[in-house]
């Protein structure tokens, strides 16, 4: 027997389901044990709200300074911070289940108009049901809390004064600030606007040389072992991927042993040769040392793009390089009109990927140079000449505990890279077939 949904008893339903979770399936569903479950959840949150909105509370004011008791007994402005998001997901986790009880009544309705009667449900056909949502929880906690959490508390201080020496946790309390950091650090002028603006500019040409010069010379060398006819080809391949195969802190602090201005093996090979009688500052110089990051960078990098290339370029059909050659095609033209089209086509995603991972790479830059040298007009920021904004946050927190500009830097760079991510993820086969 199928009945008709009637209008006001499905709003009749609707209303109690939002009046109080599970109310609707005890009332008028007879589904007791979903119900009671709803319902105990329900109580449970209301009996922990006067501890919420404290917690609210101290997520607003972030405290007060109380300089007559000991330091242990004070406001900690960052378990505040911390505790208050912690608040607002379990607040966004309870809107979600109230959401789904309410969804459910409905639906339990329309199958009883359906079948025209109501279907009591048992313990285990309650709890079979109820599995995909149960097995997907914890998940969905365990990321809310392990990374949206954290990643909300980094954006979050970024609009406070969290900082060296007046505004640390628990000596000092913390102050929301609104946007004045980002004035201060993006226009204000001062040291720390200058330092900003001479890294993020370098920090986006290091990430586009970095990227581009490893995937042109990669793309060659693959281009010379696959087609050229070298004889032992596999051995070059073997020698080409090692720089990249070597933990990067090794090669890059060998490098710099090497580069050393003082001490360092080419200034003392090209003294003894006779070709330089002063060092040269591989290191110490500005320009000259973004040039060698770059270089170094490609030495170890190159190996990777010329394995992706030649991978591309066994499923290229010979077929074609046939075609062009009895066409009268030279090396040049088949290499511009065939295999590059067909290589990019194919690695276009991994070099977005690749420059995202230029943008942060913090390893290459930390280790060869620790962002040396210092930037004269940024005396006091710790900025350096080829620091890029990863390093220079690292050091705003490890150095100067300059925590709220750090913040500022890490929400900028989430600005810029975020429509790429966004894109390399829009353009996944999984995303276009609707697999995930």
């Amino acid at each position: 027997m199928t009945m008709k949904t009637d209008g006001s008893s499905l709003n009749k339903i609707r209303n109690t389901a939002c009046c109080f979770m599970g109310l609707s399936h005890i009332l008028y569903l007879k589904d007791y044990i979903k119900g009671l479950l709803f319902a105990a959840i329900e109580l449970l949150f209301i009996s922990l709200i006067p501890f919420f909105a404290k917690k609210i509370n101290e997520l607003i004011t972030l405290g007060a300074e109380h300089p007559e008791l000991h330091i242990k007994f004070r406001d900690n402005s960052t378990y505040m911070l911390i505790d208050g998001i912690i608040v607002i997901a379990i607040i966004a986790i309870f809107v979600a289940v109230y959401a789904i009880s309410v969804k459910s009544a409905k639906k339990e309705y329309v199958n009883y108009c359906r079948t025209g009667r109501i279907t009591q449900q048992s313990v285990g056909e309650s709890l079979n049901n109820a599995f995909p949502i149960s097995g997907l929880a914890p998940c969905v906690i365990m990321l809310l809390l392990f990374v949206v959490v954290p990643l909300v508390f980094s954006i979050a201080v970024a609009f406070t004064n969290y900082s060296a020496p007046y505004h640390i946790a628990p000596a000092k309390t913390v102050d929301w600030v609104g946007v004045q950091n980002f004035k201060e650090l993006m226009f204000g002028g001062t040291g720390w606007s200058k330092g900003f603006a001479k890294i993020a500019i370098w920090t986006l040409v290091w990430a586009v040389l970095s990227t581009f010069t490893c995937y042109i010379v990669g793309l060659l060398v693959a281009v010379q072992l696959t087609q050229s006819g070298i004889r032992f080809s596999s051995v070059f391949r073997f020698i080409f991927i090692l720089p990249y195969a070597v933990p990067s802190v090794i090669t890059m602090l060998v490098w710099r042993n090497i580069l050393n201005g003082d001490t360092g093996t080419i200034n003392r090979t090209l003294k003894f040769f006779g070709i330089i009688t002063e060092n040269i500052p591989w290191l110490t110089n500005a320009l000259l040392a973004q040039i060698m990051c770059i270089v170094v960078n490609l030495w170890a990098g190159f190996g990777y793009f010329m394995m992706l290339s030649m991978g591309t370029m066994t499923a290229i059909p010979q077929d074609l390089y046939e075609a062009a050659r009895i066409d009268g095609a030279n090396n040049g033209q088949i290499l511009r009109h065939i295999t590059l089209p067909l290589v990019l086509y194919q690695t276009m995603p991994l070099i977005i990927m690749s420059f995202t991972h230029n943008i942060n790479n913090f390893g290459i830059i930390y280790f060869l140079t620790n962002g040396a040298p210092v930037l004269p007009e940024s005396t006091g920021t710790s900025a350096g000449g080829t620091d890029i904004l990863v390093t220079w946050i690292y050091k705003l927190t490890v150095d100067l505990q300059k925590y709220s500009y750090a913040s500022v830097i890490a929400v900028l760079i989430f600005l810029v890279l975020a429509p790429f991510a966004i894109y390399q993820f829009r353009h996944t086969k999984a995303y276009k077939e609707g697999e995930l």
